[in-house]
């Protein structure tokens, strides 16, 4: 979805912004054109494309691309989840001139299977010469998921005592020449520990190693990346802490306006807060989606839910099957309150809507604020501050 894709750029950007550099080595677009250190042309740009822009793209080749999942958005405009996946791949490069196939690496989220399914069949390169074989040419793909790497080059995460770590996987030898299918043996090279992300849930590790194999694909190097990654602080309204009353903290993701994004704060938040549970804030309008794909994490980590906005009756019926109580609000306001009171011990408050804001906000900054500024009463009559 867009906003996991506009969090990877991000993260590319800070991984690999090179301190005291003239020009940073990864920029975003469209970039702040007053900053003077656009003077100088960078090294790399990266790129936030979306589906619409994608799909009628020719002659379109980057160095490196990804896409970090395929879940339901904007069937209203490309009519059906095929049209949609088909139209998120034209990133991956297009075939130009007398090309074989496009030079674009593909950084894939193994844990997508809709994105795995994008990486093409080898093809099969005729002899130009006599006496010459064909060729069977595969695609270069880097792969990264939230389990332990396998092949080299990939990136992944793993648990060592306890701590989650990023790692890569590196060829023990890679002297030694090997055919094709011959088993390679791995060396896992630890990166940083996860908890060293200033960024909070697992889809933001996953994101992180979306960003490390992106840009380790076309050159960049590692250090100052791991180094980016630790200062960064992610951006507003995505799954963003707000603060804490009391033992329950409260987190904004305004900005989760689909379901895939929704998915991935319940699971992301949801696995580093265990055995603590999620307060939900839930609604708006759904633009067509189909709800289902949010019951399971919701069972898994809700303790409830509040409701609001034009496809609240859609959100029970998932919670209702996924045996999450629910109350349905008016306003985000009363929801708010309602969530607090629901939490228990070490709970969260999530405001993250799977759903567009424009049923009862100016846009999902306005419907932020109006959760930011309920946040800040509550502690103000518990008498405390927001810490």
């Amino acid at each position: 979805d867009e906003e996991l894709a506009a969090k990877g750029a991000e993260l590319a950007e800070a991984s690999a912004r090179l301190p005291d550099d003239d020009a940073p080595s990864i920029v975003l677009i469209p970039p702040p054109l007053a900053d003077p250190v656009f003077s100088h042309l960078p090294q790399v740009w990266v790129l936030e494309l979306s589906s619409f822009q994608l799909d009628d793209v020719q002659d379109f080749n980057p160095s490196a691309a990804t896409v970090l999942n395929v879940t339901q958005d904007h069937l209203d405009w490309h009519g059906t989840m095929a049209a949609y996946g088909a139209a998120k791949a034209r990133i991956f490069g297009t075939v130009m001139g007398n090309s074989a196939m496009p030079s674009t690496v593909m950084v894939v989220n193994r844990d997508e299977p809709a994105v795995e399914a994008m990486i093409p069949p080898p093809i099969t390169i005729k002899p130009t010469r006599r006496g010459e074989r064909a060729k069977l040419v595969h695609r270069r793909v880097v792969r990264f998921g939230l389990d332990a790497p396998r092949e080299p080059g990939d990136f992944g995460l793993v648990d060592e005592m306890g701590m989650a770590w990023l790692v890569r996987a590196m060829e023990l030898d890679p002297t030694i020449k090997r055919k094709p299918g011959d088993e390679v043996e791995l060396v896992i090279q630890r990166l940083m520990p996860a908890d060293a992300l200033r960024i909070r849930g697992r889809h933001n590790a996953s994101n992180a190693l979306a960003a490390l194999a992106l840009a380790t694909s076309v050159g960049v190097p590692l250090a100052p990346m791991l180094h980016g990654l630790r200062e960064y602080r992610g951006e507003p309204h995505r799954v963003e802490p707000i603060g804490m009353i009391g033992s329950v903290e409260f987190f904004d993701d305004s900005k989760g306006t689909n379901v895939g994004a929704t998915v991935a704060a319940l699971n992301g938040l949801g696995q580093d807060r265990a055995p603590a549970r999620l307060v939900v804030i839930l609604g708006g309008d759904g633009k067509g989606q189909d709800f289902t794909p949010l019951a399971e994490p919701l069972r898994r980590h809700a303790r409830a839910a509040a409701t609001l906005g034009k496809d609240a009756e859609g959100l029970e019926a998932v919670l209702q099957s996924a045996n999450v109580p629910f109350q349905r609000h008016a306003t985000l306001e009363d929801a708010t309150r309602w969530a607090h009171a629901q939490a228990q011990g070490s709970d969260a408050v999530l405001l993250s809507p799977a759903c567009a804001s424009l049923d009862m906000f100016r846009d999902y900054k306005h419907r932020a604020d109006v959760f930011v500024d309920t946040v800040r009463a509550i502690a103000d009559d518990a008498g405390e501050v927001l810490a």
